[in-house]
């Protein structure tokens, strides 16, 4: 078959070339160099299928070491000039795609195990030309003893020329040899070495196999080892080493002597711990990041029996406003500030600080008294918060919010710890900050099901899970039902039915109440529309009419106004029949803007009721500007009517408050109403209309359309 340009047997034959071209000066050959690299072809084949294969076996490193030999390449140069053209192409032509690290390391390997290959065959040889000399020596000891010489000299040329560190040893550990390249790299003599013994050279950081594998090899149990060790240097700094370690035998196989090679790994090492060292620190504080801490925090977690953990999660309070107001720059000089004083908070055993991002901090301590370490530590770092920070001349006063969360190891994962110091550092932060809160099973859940109703509100109203029920309003006069309040219901999967309180605040901080709110008044209204259909109404009381809340995030909404004259004419339904109810605190200190959509709404005949009046604490000479026809009061003003007697002072308020009103051309409507004497009560006060309990809990729209023909029938 032949190989496409540039395929993988075109670059086996271009690392052949390179590799014949390097070493055939250096060959004593009777062939020429095309012949020659006929004869590389196969080794290197032999080196590329040995780099690539799931497992190495450096037994095809020795061989093709020993096949140098064979092919006459015993100059001193020969092995030298190979190691480094091995090195530096054997990987680019024959590597694959596979990673280069792996490969690198892969083909150091390899020429460990060329070099061990040749040393021994190299070895064998001169002994086997010993012996050949010893057997011709009363025939010609003369060329013997030149023979031998040529063949020492040839062995230590390449001993001594090799670019990895070489050394040999008996088998009791004494060394006997090393080359210089070993010399240089311990940075000692040849005097300096002599004498010494391979056990000697223990380092703290050995393996526990290695001296194992050792001894392994010079009882003769196995043939080589690769570990990676390290060495103490005469000067005391440390040598980082690929070591590999080879048993040489005598003619009869018996173990003879040990020969060691060595890699300086010295400088991959210190950058591969410089990388790992940047991948787990925060580049900006020099503390331990997210990684690092989840590491600490999931170890911390799965300690034995009797252990705990405590830790606090720290958020900067205004930091934002730092950042705004004086620039990045400013703030990031006060995160290292703010880091430095942590870390010194954190120095006792087991403890540590870490920086999550942003202005986010987490200190963890572990052991078996926690519960009153972390509250010691929570009010260390509150205390070295309080030294305000100075920035380019200004003192910065710097606040925070803890989150604590302390227990035993064992119990809960990482995430689920993080989770419940985060829930109660926001906790911790609407109380005010600058204070720090434990952790409480019950708010955490109660946290948990809010971030779980807030993520499904989209999907919600696209199921069609809302509903409404209505309420009625009923005159207080004739006792005649006006309409009602529509009432927006959440049939949740998991929760069943949630009332407005348990997702309102929700959808207003999402933004999603624009498109619940148009939803609901859309429903209402078609509604409105069947009720005046199968009722119809009167010249004393009209059409029955529907109430529909708005929120303050609905006020502001540009569509308001034509949205609601759009379901208006879409459902037939004239204005005069809907009431939007409107709470006082949304309307206290409203501008212009804010109130120009609800005239233009009053203007076209739109009820304005002004809703839980009596709670905002407004001026009441307010009500002069705001576009409202309906008061409708709090609970809490009649709340004392439900007893007999009443209480006499609600009973002064809420006959004031409907004086004003009417004496503003304002209806009065109450809510809460429960019993017949309270809502007798408020009929003598004056007031319009009512809803509560008393009349119908919030229902489905049947049930106002038969309570409205009871009262047309009645």
């Amino acid at each position: 078959m032949i190989a496409e340009p540039d395929g993988p047997e075109d670059r086996l034959r271009r690392f052949a070339t390179i590799w014949s071209r390097a070493v055939f000066p250096a060959t004593s050959t009777s062939l020429t160099r095309p012949e020659f690299e006929e004869r590389l072809l196969p080794l290197a084949r032999r080196l590329s299928e040995a780099l690539g294969a799931r497992n190495l076996d450096a037994e095809e490193g020795k061989a093709v070491g020993a096949a140098l030999v064979a092919a006459h390449c015993t100059d001193p140069d020969a092995l030298s000039r190979t190691l480094e053209c091995v090195d530096a192409y054997l990987v680019l032509y024959c590597g694959g795609d596979g990673p280069q690290e792996d490969l690198r390391i892969r083909s150091a390997r390899l020429q460990h195990a060329m070099a061990a290959g040749f040393a021994q065959e190299l070895r064998e040889r001169t002994l086997a030309e010993q012996e050949a000399i010893s057997v011709a020596a009363l025939q010609a000891q003369g060329v013997v003893a030149q023979a031998l010489h040529a063949t020492e000299a040839r062995f230590r040329a390449v001993f001594e020329g090799a670019a990895i560190g070489i050394g040999m040893a008996d088998l009791e550990g004494n060394i006997l040899q090393v080359n210089g390249a070993l010399l240089r790299m311990f940075g000692i003599s040849d005097q300096t070495m002599g004498g010494r013994n391979v056990r000697e050279w223990t380092h703290p950081d050995d393996a526990p196999q290695t001296w194992t594998l050792y001894d392994e090899l010079v009882r003769g149990e196995r043939e080589h080892y690769h570990v990676e060790k390290a060495f103490y240097r005469p000067d005391g700094t440390v040598l980082w080493t690929n070591l590999t370690v080879s048993l040489l035998r005598d003619a009869d196989g018996n173990p003879q002597y040990q020969l060691a090679l060595m890699e300086d790994t010295t400088e991959r090492r210190l950058l591969n711990l410089r990388l790992r060292y940047e991948a787990t620190h925060d580049a900006l504080t020099g503390l331990p990041n997210r990684t690092l801490f989840f590491e600490r925090l999931e170890k911390a977690l799965g300690a034995g029996d009797n252990q705990r953990f405590g830790l606090c999660y720290l958020d900067l309070d205004g930091f934002k406003t730092i950042n705004d107001s004086l620039g990045h720059a400013a703030g990031d000089r006060l995160l290292v500030e703010v880091a430095d004083r942590l870390q010194s908070c954190a120095t006792a055993p087991g403890e540590m600080v870490a920086r999550l991002g942003g202005d986010e901090f987490v200190a963890l301590t572990t052991g078996p008294d926690t519960e009153r370490e972390v509250d010691e530590l929570a009010g260390r770092i509150m205390n070295a918060l309080i030294t305000p920070v100075s920035i380019d001349g200004r003192d910065l006063t710097v606040r925070g919010s803890i989150g604590i969360v302390e227990g035993p190891a064992g119990e809960r994962g990482p995430a689920e710890v993080l989770r419940s110091a985060d829930i109660t550092m926001y906790r911790a932060k609407s109380a005010g900050g600058n204070r720090f809160e434990l952790a409480d099973p019950e708010a955490d859940a109660r946290a948990i099901t809010r971030h779980g109703l807030t993520t499904a509100l989209p999907a919600a109203l696209d199921r069609n899970e809302f509903f409404i029920e209505y309420q009625p309003l009923v005159h207080l006069g004739d006792g005649s039902v006006r309409g009602a309040e529509a009432l927006v219901r959440w049939l949740h999967p998991q929760h069943g039915v949630l009332g407005p309180d348990r997702f309102i605040p929700l959808a207003e901080h999402t933004g999603l109440i624009v498109p619940l709110g148009r939803w609901v008044l859309d429903q209402s209204v078609r509604q409105a529309k069947q009720w005046q259909e199968r009722h119809g109404g009167n010249d004393a009381t009209g059409p029955l009419r529907i109430n529909v809340n708005l929120s303050p995030c609905q006020l502001s909404h540009p569509g308001l106004v034509q949205d609601t004259v759009d379901i208006l004419e879409r459902a037939g339904v004239s204005p005069d029949a809907l009431c939007l109810e409107v709470t006082e605190s949304a309307l206290i200190g409203a501008d212009d803007d804010l109130l120009k959509p609800l005239r233009r709404l009053a203007e076209m005949g739109v009820d304005i009721a002004l809703d839980d009046f009596g709670t905002g604490y407004s001026n009441l000479a307010n009500l002069r500007r705001l576009p409202v026809s309906i008061l409708k009061l709090d609970r809490s003003f009649t709340q004392g009517m439900q007893q007999f007697p009443a209480d006499p002072v609600d009973l002064k308020i809420v006959e004031g408050i409907v004086s004003l009103a009417h004496s503003l051309n304002l209806a009065v409507t109450v809510e809460g109403v429960e019993t017949g004497a309270q809502a007798e009560q408020l009929r003598i006060l004056g007031c319009d209309t009512a809803q509560g309990w008393y009349y119908a809990r919030p229902g489905p729209p049947e049930r106002l359309h038969e309570l409205a023909l009871m009262d047309a029938t009645g």
